[in-house]
């Protein structure tokens, strides 16, 4: 009797479990789906700013660009750019073309972005028009300028509306509310949620954090009226029940199957469409897995791949090592998660540069079962970098020819003295011997032999000259060697001496012999002098001669003992605080003539060499221009570029 009335009481509890059990799975999968699809949104919106920041997407481009993105992603209300005073630059939303102002969650969101250089979400607000949205806010930067964001505005309820499937908004009330509980948007296709299977899930993005109620439909199981007529049911009919138990069984066990065959489909359709590399491993370092992506990046199929321990067919010879090395860490479990860039080999033996994150693969009991890496090919990147590379040098090398341009006549009457000079002394020579021929045996040697040292050394001054200006016009490529200041400074001393005798200035060296080895670009440092030396000079035009005096030191930096300073003082007119501000702007000059370019330049060419380019005002009067070098002896030069 107590079997027959514990049973149907089992039942109602077991069906309950199996109802909130079904719930739970059913929420993750839509968490899941939810997720992925604003990773994706995310990913193209971080291509989209790339290439908004390389130049390649702008105007009429730019603007079918959103279009479509918001075409293929219904969740996305509209996508702005702004500029980088807040403006708005593009939209696809026509009513922003003359109301440009966002929410202020958006705008703090926008700031915590900017401050960060971080893509952020902002907290949902509701928009002026009426619906809830919230903004994903990417900042753009060129280098270490801001120059705007794009912004992407979702619908909360697009969210649910176009991210949840009909089915699952059949059976629950699904809503979404903050992480104070307070609801956002709710979908209740299926009516109201009975509040006997519920299950929360958080939605956790970059800068906010939402969370996913799911409510079932569905009340609780009944118990029969009277246990009596429950215990004569179960007994007459039990064959019948157990026949009904195992049809219900089977066919929950092929509905679970057909789901789990098509979560499969969806989710190979998924890892298909990725342009992500993704690749697994065991603990031991074996391959698990390789997506499409990652084989198409390698040009070698999958199963040719997976199975594999190293060496791996994608791995350059040339960094073998490093491959080994990163490869022990990996097994020892040392693999830090932030990204890192190396180079593979394509089956063709094209070399590819990409940039890989490693990370834990941990199963549903949190047990680290191997790793799991995303391998982006940066190639693009790379070809970028190496056309501002090349653009920066052509700059340099413009702004060395018109720095030699300003200093032409100076240079030529320069030239004009060792060559008139020469010209005295041989003809003086000339004459010697012409005077002397008939009596050959008496030539004063001593008379000729100085014309002649003293022509040799004048012709040596004239090419030393021509030489210094031949290696500072002289297009090349950056090369790095071991060089003292005071090498430096004797190098550069001919063009700077031109200059500072136009304008009768005294230059006043200081550089201590102790000083440590620096590794640099002779040719790029000398261009930074020249730059500096020759604006020095220029703003002591209107000062009193005898304060016309450019000093040339160098010392160790005292803040800190591994780097050396090299200070440029004039004693001119200054520089104004609204001039400092924009000093360093490119295209900016307060000279009528000037092109703008040659602090700018000298700031790039220090921070080449990891240094700064500071400056501040002289006590007594005037400008002091100060930048700082590494020493050779705490250089740490790695020429070997990190590998997986």
């Amino acid at each position: 009797m107590t079997t027959l009335i514990w049973l149907p009481l089992h039942e109602k509890q077991q069906e309950a479990s199996e109802r909130q059990e079904q719930l739970i799975a059913d929420s993750l999968w839509v968490e899941q789906t939810i997720r992925f699809q604003l990773q994706r949104n995310e990913e193209s919106l971080n291509l989209m700013a790339s290439e908004i920041i390389a130049g390649y997407l702008t105007g009429p481009r730019l603007q079918e660009r959103m279009t479509n993105l918001i075409r293929n992603n219904h969740e996305i209300h509209r996508i702005i750019e702004l500029d980088a005073n807040g403006r708005l630059i593009t939209s696809t939303d026509e009513t922003l073309i003359t109301k440009n102002e966002l929410s202020a969650p958006s705008k703090r969101a926008d700031e915590r972005a900017r401050a960060t250089r971080t893509p952020m979400y902002s907290q949902p607000s509701a928009d002026i028009s009426g619906p809830v949205m919230f903004d994903y806010h990417v900042p753009l930067y060129i280098g270490d300028k801001y120059t705007g964001s794009v912004v992407a505005s979702y619908l909360a309820s697009s969210i649910l509306d176009d991210m949840v499937p009909w089915w699952f908004a059949q059976d629950n009330e699904i809503a979404l509310t903050d992480i104070n509980d307070v609801i956002i948007h709710k979908r209740a296709s299926g009516g109201a949620g009975r509040g006997v299977y519920t299950h929360r899930r958080a939605l956790n993005l970059a800068g906010v954090s939402l969370k996913l109620s799911t409510n079932s439909t569905k009340s609780a199981p009944k118990l029969l009226p009277s246990l009596l007529v429950d215990t004569v049911i179960l007994l007459a009919l039990g064959l019948a029940w157990s026949l009904t138990a195992l049809w219900r069984d089977i066919n929950r066990r092929l509905a679970a199957e057909m789901a789990l065959r098509e979560q499969i489909a969806f989710r190979t359709a998924m890892e298909n469409s990725l342009i992500t590399g993704l690749r697994a491993r065991d603990l031991d370092g074996r391959v698990t897995y390789v997506n499409p992506a990652f084989s198409q990046m390698v040009g070698i199929a999958a199963e040719d791949i997976v199975g594999h321990l190293p060496p791996m067919p994608y791995w350059a010879p040339e960094a073998m090592g490093e491959y080994q090395r990163r490869f022990s860490q990996v097994v020892a479990g040392t693999v830090t998660p932030q990204g890192f860039e190396t180079v593979f080999q394509h089956a063709n033996g094209e070399r590819i540069p990409v940039l890989i994150f490693e990370s834990p693969l941990v199963d549903d009991t949190g047990k680290q079962t191997g790793w799991m890496g995303s391998i982006l090919d940066i190639s693009d990147r790379k070809r970028v970098e190496d056309l501002n590379r090349q653009q920066q040098e052509k700059l340099q090398a413009s702004a060395r020819l018109a720095t030699m341009g300003e200093i032409a006549s100076t240079l030529a009457h320069e030239l004009n003295q060792p060559l008139a000079a020469i010209s005295s002394y041989t003809a003086g020579a000339l004459n010697i011997l012409a005077r002397e021929q008939p009596r050959v045996a008496e030539i004063n040697i001593d008379m000729l032999t100085h014309a002649l040292e003293k022509a040799n050394a004048q012709a040596q001054r004239a090419g030393q000259i021509i030489r210094s200006v031949h290696t500072f016009v002289k297009k090349r490529e950056p090369m790095r060697t071991a060089i003292t200041l005071s090498e430096l400074i004797e190098s550069v001393a001919p063009l700077v001496e031109l200059q500072a005798q136009k304008y009768f200035v005294a230059i006043k060296v200081d550089i201590p012999p102790t000083l440590p080895t620096i590794l640099a670009d002779q040719v790029l440092l000398e261009q930074v002098l020249l730059n500096l030396t020759r604006n020095a000079i220029e703003s002591m035009q209107g000062v009193a001669p005898e304060k016309r005096v450019l000093l040339i030191a160098a010392s160790v930096d005292p803040a800190t003992p591994r780097n050396v300073v090299v200070a440029i003082s004039d004693q001119g007119h200054g520089i104004p605080p609204e001039v400092a501000e924009r000093l360093y702007s490119p295209f900016f000059s307060t000279k009528a003539d000037g092109m703008g370019m040659g602090l700018s330049i000298c700031r790039t060419a220090i921070e080449f060499h990891g240094g700064t380019l500071t400056h501040v005002d002289n006590p007594g009067g005037g400008t002091i221009f100060r930048f700082s070098l590494p020493a050779l002896q705490n250089k740490l030069i790695n020429t070997t570029m990190p590998a997986d």
